[in-house]
């Protein structure tokens, strides 16, 4: 089944209709019509799920912030915070991506947002072009892993673990990976002052302009409290508070006087082909999962996995590579949808924490929006840049985010607890 996706792929069938066609043909002609009947019920189950709901709010939430400029009014004040930094615009960029990500969790609006405002004042002062690239892919996938993210909405749908206690986890992961990333901009800054120099001095803000910016943040802070904090807190499902986020968007654009009737027309038109899409992938891969797992597939690869030499580690790191390997080529969500099912249950007997799992996943599945040759990010940002710069370069530039997402996992393998344990304090998972 899945070599006959391949050339399905090769030609450009969309993964949702790939997936499809493959489950169709092989549950026709290996069990007659009747079994067309399974795909129909995979299907159902999969869409009839409430907690679905909250992915074309955030979607929705997501588009309204990037429409208003408020990424512009957040990059405004971390770039006069951070500019007297060697690394400061890049470091901001990171922040400002680390930010969006914790009122929205959609990828494609961070990093073509800080493609669009970050890059220019980078390159503007002086910047090393790669390490420009390499701050906004790595600061704009941060939705990715910083709740609320339609990843992991979409992994504890797959999966039954709880998308309050993968939230939670998430913040823990993505301010690790984050900080790898600040770490790193500022250390080859230090290191090559050419790499990311220093704000001139007669361009940095003052201490009265630094502290009438902070007002840039107070309204995108709120919207956190009321989206994550009412998850956290149990005041709210998910769901609802993914509600509440969009409205609080709506909110936003109106009191900063940006909100129009074009804008809500653009986003609702907007967040429905994203919806669609996302909603067809699931039913793609939910009828592909039902009639891989009917041929026995599940228990030839959970056979496989029980029998390989190195026990339980082994199994987890041939499990990374797997994920990694996929989502080279495949968008995130398929990943979770095919790879998921089969790769969780067999990590759970091998005794790692469900939640765990989770989280790990998800933060491999960042590299898979970075890593060539089809990683959604490296498209985004090529659309939002000057002709100048090629889709080889911001290849190149991804390299150096690869290896801190891979340290970054083997922080949390060696050290589960610093993801666990706010999970386990706020819901005794």
């Amino acid at each position: 089944m899945f070599l006959a996706l391949i050339p399905l792929l090769v030609a450009g069938v969309p993964i949702a209709f790939a997936l499809a066609a493959v489950a169709i043909v092989f549950s026709y002609y290996l069990w007659g019509p009747g079994a067309l009947n399974i795909l129909v019920s995979a299907t159902w189950g999969t869409m009839n799920n409430f907690v679905i709901i909250a992915i074309p709010l955030f979607i929705f939430m997501a588009y309204i912030l990037q429409k208003t400029n408020v990424v512009e009014d957040l990059y405004d004040t971390f770039y006069k915070w951070s500019g007297p930094l060697r690394g400061g615009l890049a470091i901001a960029t990171i922040l400002v991506g680390a930010i969006l990500g914790a009122v929205s969790g959609v990828v494609a609006a961070g990093v073509i947002g800080l493609g669009l405002i970050g890059l220019p004042q980078m390159l503007k002062h002086g910047y090393n072009r790669r390490g420009a690239l390499s701050a906004i892919l790595g600061g704009g996938t941060l939705g990715q892993l910083i709740p609320p993210s339609t990843n992991m909405i979409l992994y504890g749908v797959v999966t039954g673990v709880s998308i309050g206690g993968l939230f939670a986890g998430g913040i823990s992961a993505g301010v690790v990976l984050a900080t790898f990333y600040i770490i790193y901009v500022f250390v080859r800054g230090l290191i090559d002052p050419d790499f990311a120099p220093a704000l001139p001095a007669d361009e940095r803000a003052t201490w009265k302009e630094k502290f009438i910016s902070l007002k840039n943040v107070l309204l995108p802070a709120l919207l956190i409290v009321i989206v994550l904090g009412t998850i956290l807190l149990g005041v709210a499902s998910p769901t609802e508070a993914a509600a509440f986020g969009a409205g609080g968007a709506l909110f936003v654009a109106l009191i900063k006087w940006r909100l129009t009737w074009r804008i809500v027309y653009d986003t609702c038109h907007e967040t429905l082909s994203v919806t669609a899409m996302v909603g067809w992938m699931m039913i793609g891969a939910s009828a592909f999962g039902s009639v891989f797992s009917g041929l026995g597939g599940n228990a030839l690869v959970a056979d496989f996995a029980m029998n390989m030499p190195g026990g339980p580690n082994m199994v987890f790191v041939v499990a990374a590579v797997f994920i990694f390997l996929m989502g080279m080529f495949l968008e995130p969500g398929a990943v979770i949808f095919l790879a998921v099912p089969i790769i969780a249950p067999i990590l759970v007997t091998q005794g790692f924490d469900p939640l765990w799992i989770g989280l790990v996943v998800n933060v491999i599945l960042q590299s898979a929006y970075i890593s060539p040759p089809f990683g959604f990010s490296l498209f985004y940002l090529k659309g939002c840049t000057p002709p100048s710069i090629d889709i080889v370069e911001i290849y190149k530039a991804c390299v150096p985010l690869l290896f801190l997402q891979a340290a970054c996992v083997v922080i949390i393998f060696l050290f589960p607890d610093i993801v666990l344990w706010l999970p386990r304090y706020l819901f005794n998972l």
